[in-house]
């Protein structure tokens, strides 16, 4: 008797552990890619424009996101900073 409900429950214990790996490689590709721009972008001297800190405040939130296994948002964070770092590298 133990078995059929012990059984139904490791499933679903270790199907709730699969769903939180959905978005883990984007987040950690995209922070990654994001790091690198934010990176240049500091060399080029663009560290002192307002893009460049929405997109180092987004990649903070992001980094936040992927060590409680938020992966969906940080990836959104990421994506969204890389797109604040290549408007600061364009002067806006």
């Amino acid at each position: 008797m133990k078995a059929w409900i012990l059984a139904p429950l490791m499933a679903l214990a270790l199907a709730g552990c699969a769903g939180k790996t959905a978005y883990r490689d984007t987040c950690a590709s995209q922070l990654d890619a994001a790091w690198k721009e934010l990176d240049l972008a500091k060399a080029e001297g663009f560290a002192g424009t307002v893009s460049y800190s929405k997109a180092l405040s987004l990649l903070t939130g992001a980094k936040t996101q992927q060590q409680f296994e938020a992966f969906e948002g940080c990836s959104t964070k990421a994506e969204r900073a890389r797109f604040y770092i290549r408007e600061s590298r364009a002067g806006r």
